[in-house]
């Protein structure tokens, strides 16, 4: 390639840098915002200051007065932790299951799981109340991550990336004298670790920023979420804007970190990679 044909290229990039970089400053800019209504008052807020503030520590305390932050964060982190564990262990399953072990019944039962992705949560929120209450599990774990322990979606995904398993692994485990639960966890588990990221990041976001399950089934403050704890700075005849976007920001960095962390293995785990 010439040194005329690198620059015409290179020139015509140009409108594609320019918009790529009014993207980026469109996706950052409301992560931006965030940061510094959280560092300014109330007043500054509704004025439209877009700088960073001197008040973030005064907001910060206010927020630790005003509402129970670190139980509330506990509260969400147990209950994200627990429904990602549990899902990830039956969705996995299912899906291991209905891949590598299916039959003309498997399909027919997998097609009942997809249309139930049709059903919206609304319509179903009614009749799990009743039987949460019914159990006595409400203000409870259980009640947070029973009608979310297993997803259609999950095990669709589970499933759709098993088929990229090497199935001559199983025979020859087989062989080598390994029964179905040893395979399962000592040679799927390693080779989908991709999809097991993918599905983490997805089922922790869920669980974590959940608000109106938990606002049903959670009468309790002491067993509120995040979410609930911003909705309750937000209802009030006086919104502190600082105060409240500093818990927006308290809310919105444990998801940051997990996608963060995992967001190689995220991308590689939805397009279907296996290792």
């Amino acid at each position: 390639m010439t040194k005329k044909n690198h620059s015409y290229i290179q020139r015509r990039l140009i409108p594609s840098y320019i918009f790529l970089i009014i993207v980026s400053f469109i996706s950052v800019f409301p992560f931006y915002w965030m940061i510094s209504a959280a560092t300014n008052t109330t007043v500054e807020v509704a004025r439209g200051k877009l700088t960073i503030g001197t008040h973030a520590l005064e907001n910060f305390q206010h927020l630790l007065a005003n509402q129970n932050l670190w139980g509330t964060m506990g509260n969400s982190f147990f209950y994200a932790i627990v429904q990602t564990i549990l899902c990830l262990i039956i969705c996995s399953l299912a899906g291991y299951g209905f891949e590598l072990y299916h039959d003309a019944g498997k399909d027919r039962l997998f097609a009942v799981l997809l249309l139930a992705m049709m059903v919206p949560q609304v319509a179903t929120m009614i009749p799990l109340f009743r039987m949460i209450s019914q159990a006595h599990l409400l203000n409870s774990v259980w009640a947070f991550i029973l009608p979310s322990i297993s997803t259609p979606f999950m095990i669709m995904m589970f499933r759709q990336n098993s088929r990229n398993f090497p199935v001559a692994i199983m025979e020859s485990a087989r062989i080598d004298g390994l029964n179905e639960f040893q395979i399962f966890v000592s040679m799927y588990v390693p080779i989908m670790k991709s999809t097991y990221a993918a599905a983490t990041v997805v089922t922790f976001m869920n669980a974590w920023n959940s608000y109106m399950w938990p606002k049903v089934v959670m009468t309790d403050n002491r067993a509120q979420t995040m979410p609930m704890l911003i909705a309750n700075l937000a209802s009030g005849y006086t919104t502190d804007y600082g105060m409240l976007m500093m818990g927006v920001l308290f809310c919105s960095v444990p998801t940051m970190l997990i996608f963060f962390f995992l967001q190689k293995s995220f991308a590689e785990g939805l397009t279907g990679a296996v290792k």
